[in-house]
């Protein structure tokens, strides 16, 4: 079925065409604004936890493979339930969908705080799973349709900010409140503006699917594809996205749940420090990652249709020996670490702002949705969700090493910091293959395209 361009799903046809135009230009700003801000609390909240882990491991007596079960459980709640709501956001308002999983992540997030033992903390953070889901498939699916392929990456690259606002804001808020309310305050104070924004979500604009992008077919919600996963999972570009989502993810949640007790167990930092380090290091510079990336995606987007991945692939070769220097630099060398620890961010944060893009040029707008559920499902289970654990099981496993090799009984502060310091060197490992896939995805995408066209075409 095909509609209007200039047509509102389940509306009258608009009105002159420059009212339009400029109406719809009004409404994707506000969108992508106010989709950055709950993107943004999306990645506080969830990385509270990861910055005030060195408290609640100690209050909870925890092991650090128990304190990365945490972070697990999250992404894989988080990646089952994406899947149909992922298919819901094809369907339903996505505008609505957004607004609820904020509410309700928001609710659970404070629920956090008021936990008074493992089991109470491990059921919270699985709600908060449950409402984050939402955010990712209806945000950029949104967005595929808000915004021409030659802004999109620079869009979503807006639209990404969040990721290293939000674990700023989370590493600098938390360590400060901590220190002067207790750890447990930091998840309270984090209710408050997502109830605001579910509410300022209900005025998102609901767009037509398909629209700006030329050469495809507009379609409504109800145009569904009988078969929407097997479709997608059969272009190959999606399973070399989804490998490299795998990878990069690891790496990610590795980071966000670990950096900072690295540095409070490794360089001997105080859990202020450590949080103000982490916040720059690790989020705050995220941002150029996110504006350079996309930006320079846009130009070699408009040149070759797989420029984005080209871009992502590049970046993430990059970033390997980066990250790599600053976990190899001594105890106590904070400075030349942040250099390192730095490049790598910037260089790592690239792969939001053109994979993310990629998949909305790739996919056709009927299944982005789909696509977008899809990829987070496999890249949470297999990758983010192995991040905290697995480095947390590499960490233990390497600190008892320690002790046996030291031929000691007991389990001491200084042999945790070594089994972590071990662990850390995973991530460099993993982000160099999340290069090798992403070229390989470069050389695919073209071909799937076509396919997807010409299918598309044979269809109507």
């Amino acid at each position: 079925m095909s509609v209007s361009p200039q047509s509102i799903e389940g509306g009258a046809p608009a009105g002159p065409a420059d009212g339009v135009v400029a109406k719809a230009a009004t409404g994707a700003r506000y969108a992508l604004f106010l989709l950055f801000a709950i993107n943004l609390l999306n990645f506080f909240d969830r990385q509270l936890l990861g910055a005030l882990g060195e408290p609640v491991r100690h209050e909870f007596n925890l092991s650090d493979t128990a304190l990365g079960t945490l972070g697990t459980v999250f992404t894989i709640i988080y990646a089952f339930v994406g899947l149909p709501l992922g298919a819901l956001s094809d369907r339903w308002y996505r505008n609505r969908l957004i607004a609820l999983g904020t509410a309700f992540w928001s609710v659970l997030t404070a629920a956090t705080g008021f936990a008074q033992n493992y089991v109470q903390i491990f059921i919270a953070r699985l709600g908060v799973g449950v409402g984050e889901a939402v955010c990712a498939p209806a945000g950029q699916s949104l967005i595929g349709d808000l915004f021409p392929p030659k802004q999109r990456s620079k869009a979503m690259g807006v639209f990404m900010l969040g990721l290293p606002a939000g674990i700023f804001l989370a590493y600098i808020s938390a360590g400060a409140i901590a220190t002067k309310f207790g750890w447990r305050a930091a998840f309270w104070f984090a209710c408050i503006p997502g109830i605001i924004l579910a509410l300022m979500a209900l005025r998102i604009p609901e767009p037509v699917r398909g629209a700006l992008d030329p050469g495809r077919v507009v379609t409504t919600a109800k145009d569904a594809v009988k078969s929407p996963f097997l479709t997608v999972l059969g272009l190959p570009t999606m399973w070399w996205i989804i490998m490299s989502g795998i990878f990069h993810n690891f790496n990610m949640y590795a980071i966000n749940s670990f950096n900072t007790p690295f540095l409070q167990r490794f360089h001997e930092m105080s859990l202020l420090n450590a949080s103000y380090v982490s916040s720059f290091s690790v989020g705050a510079v995220g941002a150029i990652g996110l504006l350079v990336g996309g930006w320079l995606a846009d130009k070699m987007s408009a040149k070759r249709r797989n420029g984005r991945l080209v871009v992502s692939a590049a970046a993430m070769a990059i970033a390997a020996p980066c990250i790599f220097m600053a976990i190899n630099q001594p105890k106590g060398a904070i400075i030349t670490y942040i250099v390192f620890m730095t490049m790598g961010t910037i260089t790592m944060f690239v792969y939001y702002a053109t994979v993310y893009a990629a998949i909305q040029d790739v996919i056709e707008p009927r299944l982005r949705g789909t696509a977008v559920a899809l990829y987070f499902c496999f890249m949470y289970i297999l990758g983010a969700s192995m991040g905290p654990v697995g480095t947390g099981f590499l960490s233990d496993h390497f600190a008892h090493k320690a002790m046996i090799d030291a031929g000691a009984s007991t389990m001491t502060e200084a042999f945790k910091a070594i089994g972590l310091h071990n662990a850390m060197y995973a991530i460099p490992v993993l982000a160099l293959a999340a290069a090798v896939v992403l070229f390989a995805a470069s050389r695919t995408m073209e071909k799937d395209v076509r396919k997807q066209q010409m299918a598309h075409t044979s269809a109507l």
